[in-house]
C-alpha cells in the first residue's frame, strides 16, 4: 500500500477499479484548510487521462510491473503466441492484451510482455521504438517526387498503414516508429 502523498510519476496503483499510471503529482497547501494532492492519472488500458484530487490519507495499493524477453512466434485465431527466450516456455496473450502492437509485430520479433509481479498476468506488449517493415501496397513512384512534406498511404507486411515519402515503393524496408506510427527512414 502506497499512501497519496507518496505517489509519484511513473507508479501505477489500483484505483477506482482499474490500472492508472501517475503522470503528473503536485502536493498542494493551501493558506486555508488541509493539504491535498492534485494528480494526473492515465488508465494503464484505455489510456485516457484523468485529474484527480486526492487526500494524504487515502492509500492505494501499488502494482509493479515487470518486463519479460520473448520471441512472437504466430497469431492462433484471437490470441497471439510468444516464446520467452530464456525458458522456451509458450505464452498465449489474448488480442485485446496486444491491442495495437501487433500492427508492428512480425514472426520471430523480440519485444517485451509487461507481467504483473502479483498475480503474474500479462498487462501488455511493449515495443521498441522502431521496427523493420516490407511495403506491400502502395502507389508507385515516380523520379522527381521528392517534394517535402508530400505523403502517400502505404500497406506493410503487417497489414498496418503508413503514410510514407512519394519516392517509397512497394518491396522496400522501411523503419516506422512504433509510438507515433511515423515513416523515420528506409531501412
Amino acid at each position: 500500500m502506497v499512501a497519496a502523498n507518496d505517489v509519484r510519476p511513473g507508479m501505477i496503483i489500483e484505483m477506482d477499479n482499474g490500472l492508472y499510471i501517475c503522470v503528473e503529482f503536485q502536493h498542494v497547501k493551501p493558506g486555508k484548510g488541509g493539504a491535498f494532492v492534485k494528480a494526473k492519472f492515465k488508465n494503464f488500458y484505455t489510456g485516457s487521462v484523468a485529474d484527480k484530487t486526492l487526500r494524504p490519507e487515502e492509500k492505494f495499493h501499488l502494482v509493479k510491473i515487470f518486463k519479460r524477453n520473448v520471441s512472437f512466434l504466430y497469431q492462433s485465431q484471437d490470441n497471439y503466441v510468444f516464446m520467452d527466450s530464456e525458458s522456451y516456455e509458450q505464452v498465449e496473450v489474448s488480442r485485446d492484451k496486444v491491442g495495437t502492437a501487433a500492427g508492428f509485430m512480425k514472426e520471430n520479433d523480440e519485444v517485451c510482455l509487461l507481467v504483473r509481479d502479483d498475480t503474474g498476468e500479462v498487462m501488455g506488449v511493449e515495443l521498441p521504438t522502431a521496427v523493420n517493415l516490407t511495403i506491400t501496397e502502395t502507389e508507385p513512384g515516380f523520379k522527381g517526387n521528392t517534394v517535402t512534406g508530400a505523403t502517400k498511404a502505404a500497406t506493410m507486411e503487417t497489414g498496418i498503414v503508413v503514410q510514407v515519402p512519394l519516392f517509397v515503393n512497394v518491396g522496400e524496408v522501411i523503419r516506422v516508429d512504433t509510438r507515433t506510427k511515423e515513416y523515420i527512414e528506409r531501412a
